[in-house]
């Protein structure tokens, strides 16, 4: 499973707090550094868009996409497919041990 956990005061923004899908569901994982969390990420249902601050909930934009990401350097973007969310744009700690991580978890199924 790909779990991911909305941590701390995201959580109010995001009105989330953990999203779970099956690893089988992830088509791609890659480090999105240059993400803009400027103005336009689709119809916010529900979410928190302050622009330039942070971008975090539940977007629609032809598809749906969830978002927790207020330090664009630290973002991945992971593809799903036959799941609620077709994009998930997450800030971790760390992005390149997260994406190795993701990757070898991938490979290993």
């Amino acid at each position: 499973m790909l779990l991911v956990e909305v941590v701390g005061a995201h959580k109010a923004w995001a009105l989330k707090s953990r999203l779970a899908f099956p690893l089988s569901a992830v088509r791609e994982v890659v480090a999105r550094p240059e993400t803009t969390i400027g103005w336009w990420h689709g119809m916010r249902l529900p979410g928190t868009h302050l622009p330039g601050v942070i971008v975090a909930g539940t977007y629609r934009n032809g598809q749906w996409h969830f978002w927790d990401v207020s330090k664009a350097i630290n973002t991945l973007e992971i593809v799903l497919d036959g799941e609620r969310y077709n994009k998930l744009f997450v800030e971790v700690r760390d992005p390149d041990e997260t994406l190795q991580r993701l990757q070898a978890a991938l490979a290993a199924q």
